[in-house]
């Protein structure tokens, strides 16, 4: 059986990626901070698809809870076939309004931790010449959108980049850059999401399912809903300084993902 490591695993997108592989029938390795909520999913993962789940308590904002990551990532006896970088969250507020040490928080854990856990796992997966690794972005990676929508952007320029230098290998990389889906990623961020139209929201479960799907096809970069894929063709004809304006007067209210 192959193994599928989640970083953020306990809610929202991590969850639905996490019944998904394991329906599939992957072992799981669940990685995330609340160690209570890792134990009750393992088990109700164990239980319903007879698979193992395997729980790492960890804060990616923090060295120590990367270095646990990588170490497991990194272990020849027990390898990681499938890594899905999701764990993220967004910081309410304009440039200047949030704190040095949040800013560089999000840094951590969208870009030094993907950096690190990517790269961990994908020695050992070029080695057996087979692995994929899966980094969740944001639509927000597209436009101009503060600190967020730059570590998200920086997500989709590095995945592709390593997957076309791994091209050949047998290891596969693919960005998803999701639009708004229901988690508790604003709720957490102290976001109102009152004004967002109820067309623009996603379901965790359908966009893994279609994540999946472009993961197999080989892409590189993924956008699973025909309705953000048509929004990021707007986008590309928009003025950069128009797409400024909308951006920065609707993106500090809530945030894609």
């Amino acid at each position: 059986m192959t193994t599928a490591l989640i970083t953020g695993a306990t809610a929202g997108i991590g969850a639905a990626f996490a019944r998904r592989l394991a329906g599939d029938g992957h072992n799981v390795v669940l990685v995330a901070r609340d160690e209570k909520r890792l134990r009750e999913q393992a088990t109700e993962l164990h239980d319903r698809h007879g698979i193992e789940a395997e729980v790492l308590r960890a804060d990616l904002s923090a060295e120590d809870g990367i270095a646990a990551v990588e170490a497991r990532l990194s272990d020849p006896r027990h390898p990681v076939d499938l890594l899905v970088n999701n764990a993220g969250f967004g910081n309410k507020g304009e440039y200047l309004e949030v704190s040095m040490a949040d800013e560089l928080a999000m840094l951590k854990v969208h870009c030094e931790a993907v950096l690190r856990l990517t790269t961990a796992a994908v020695r050992g997966m070029r080695e057996r010449r087979r692995g994929a690794v899966v980094n969740v972005a944001s639509v927000a990676a597209f436009v101009p959108r503060g600190t967020y929508g730059a570590s998200k952007a920086w997500v989709v320029q590095f995945t592709q980049g390593a997957a076309r230098d791994l091209a050949g290998s047998g290891v596969r990389l693919m960005a998803l850059c999701p639009g708004f889906v229901r988690t508790e990623f604003h709720q957490r961020a102290g976001m109102g999401t009152d004004n967002i139209p109820g067309w623009m929201w996603l379901d965790a479960d359908k966009l893994v399912d279609a994540a999946m799907k472009d993961l197999v096809r080989g892409k590189s970069l993924s956008v699973p809903d025909p309705r953000y894929k048509a929004l990021m063709g707007a986008v590309k004809l928009t003025p950069r300084s128009v797409l400024g304006g909308l951006s920065s007067r609707t993106g500090r209210k809530y945030g894609p993902r």
